[in-house]
């Protein structure tokens, strides 16, 4: 009996570690990544593009980050609309690294919980914090709310004069 069980365990714990490596959690957030210069970096493709930043701040171990980042990859109105108009940084919020510095500077958006967004114009300025709970409707968030967020704050809505 002690064997039958000491095997059905060894199945059990084999199956389990099987499963975790055929479904790894995902790794949008690189918490050895050197946020401050990947900012950089995409203000710089920003400015040249004619686009903003868009900081989705958070970490591999929020739901709430994985599944925004899901509804946006996975909904073609959303993910258009924010390839042509915002270049995309995830920052990293983790045990590893908080990203102190980082979120000092753009005014402690982590206040606000995980998701939070942060949106930089194409010289770095911070132009808006968006505390990811207005973006929700019954239980996640909203498809519609997240595009008219990503209307509002586009390069063209901050200047209608262009229109």
């Amino acid at each position: 009996m002690k064997q039958i069980t000491l095997l059905l365990c060894g199945m059990l714990l084999w199956s389990a570690a099987v499963f975790a490596q055929a479904n790894p959690k995902p790794q949008l957030y690189n918490p050895q990544a050197d946020a401050a210069a990947d900012i950089q970096a995409a203000v710089k493709e920003a400015s040249a593009a004619g686009k903003h930043v868009f900081l989705q701040m958070g970490g591999n171990w929020c739901s709430w980050c994985i599944a925004f980042d899901k509804l946006v990859k996975s909904n073609d109105t959303l993910k258009t609309y924010l390839d042509q108009n915002y270049e995309v940084v995830h920052v990293n919020y983790s045990q590893e690294n908080k990203n102190d510095a980082v979120f000092a500077s753009l005014g402690h958006p982590e206040r606000f919980g995980f998701p939070v967004f942060v949106i930089l114009d194409g010289k770095g300025e911070r132009i808006h914090t968006q505390n990811s709970e207005y973006l929700e409707e019954g239980k996640g968030h909203s498809s519609r709310k997240v595009l008219q967020f990503f209307k509002q704050w586009s390069p063209a809505a901050l200047k209608p004069a262009e229109k």
